[in-house]
């Protein structure tokens, strides 16, 4: 990777496509650095809850959207048009990947992913080959043509954890319990570290082709690890987490990680390598900043159900995230998951403002 002239070669990040870009809010904030105002985005802020979204995608199946460039960049640059926020985070999925390579799955209207064929022996695990970035030729091309028509705004490139790869793997579809998942981890340990090896490349590959095409940030979402126990996870999944982030560590970008009902793991998700840990809304943020080692930033975490409170309680709530989030060496302001799907657009604009305007010039 070549470095820029402005960037000294003692930078944590240098993966800096221009000055305006480097210095943006949210890019400071996870660099643990000065900010003029707590930047903010929202996850999932570029979805079913927007008028305009629900136009673009009308008639279009879920995975097949994720694959066309022109809607990718058009879905992904929606919320930035919209809301005044500091980030705009890649229009994907996490099955995407596994789409790539060739597993037999498909996103159902109201139930999730499901997968045809089930991973649950050794043979299984032959469909997940390596993912080549010609195998997502247009994830490079959304993320060249999103890095021109964001300017100064951040994009953040994502994918999906192990864990949560895994768990829809084994299990065919969404768990509540994680049966199967859960027996082939204490049952079946040395399936379960292939399995898990296979998706920690996979991950990273998918990465890296997003940081390549010119993502200045990534985020790794594992949405369902918080059915896994501190000592289970620190066994069975820190060390496949820990080595995607390693890898990632030499592109320059900040690298964030992102869990539910994680409260009892954030500090072991801390040492997982991350320079942000997401704090989902069950853990206050000064909680948070002494569960999480020191030199990290925190990015949450607001209950997105607020949001459906009057203006009053929403104003409060967010002025508090905010109080708290300042106790933390760095602060990105986010919902403590995603946006809800009937989530009124203006309240999260309404937001947006709020949390610049309450923040400048501390």
């Amino acid at each position: 990777m070549v470095v820029p002239d402005v960037v000294g070669h003692d930078d944590p990040f240098p993966n800096a496509h221009a000055p305006a870009l480097r210095d943006s809010p949210f890019l400071r904030a996870c660099r643990r650095e000065p900010v003029p105002h707590t930047p903010v985005w929202f996850m999932r802020q570029a979805g079913r809850s927007l008028p305009e979204y629900l136009r673009v995608r009308e008639g279009v199946p879920m995975l097949e959207s994720c694959t066309r460039p022109d809607m990718i960049v058009e879905i992904t640059s929606q919320p930035v048009r919209r809301y005044a926020v500091d980030a705009a985070i890649f229009y994907s999925d996490i099955m995407v990947p596994l789409k790539a390579i060739g597993v037999d799955l498909d996103i159902k209207p109201g139930v999730g992913p499901v997968i045809a064929d089930p991973i649950r022996d050794a043979a299984g695990l032959g469909v997940l080959r390596p993912l080549e970035p010609d195998d997502v030729p247009y994830v490079t091309e959304a993320v060249g043509g999103l890095v021109g028509e964001l300017g100064a705004t951040p994009l953040i490139g994502f994918a999906g954890a192990p864990f949560t790869l895994a768990s829809y793997l084994v299990e065919g579809g969404p768990s509540k319990n994680q049966e199967r998942t859960k027996a082939m981890m204490y049952g079946a340990p040395d399936l379960w570290d292939a399995l898990m090896g296979r998706l920690a490349d996979l991950t990273i590959a998918f990465l890296k082709v997003q940081v390549a095409a010119g993502a200045s940030a990534i985020q790794v979402f594992d949405s369902w690890v918080g059915a896994v126990a501190p000592q289970d996870y620190r066994e069975s999944v820190l060390p496949h987490t820990s080595r995607i982030f390693d890898e990632i560590a030499g592109l320059g970008v900040p690298r964030i990680h992102f869990g539910v009902g994680t409260g009892e793991l954030l500090g072991l998700m801390g040492e997982a390598g991350a320079d942000v840990v997401g704090v989902d809304w069950r853990v206050p943020l000064d909680e948070a900043v002494r569960r999480v080692e020191p030199g990290k930033a925190l990015q949450g975490n607001l209950d997105p159900s607020v949001l459906f409170a009057p203006w009053e309680t929403v104003e409060r709530r967010a002025r508090d995230v905010l109080a708290r989030g300042r106790t933390a060496e760095g602060h990105v302001f986010n919902l403590g998951h995603g946006v809800h799907p009937s989530t009124d657009p203006d309240v999260l604009a309404r937001l947006a403002d709020l949390v610049h305007e309450a923040s400048t010039g501390e």
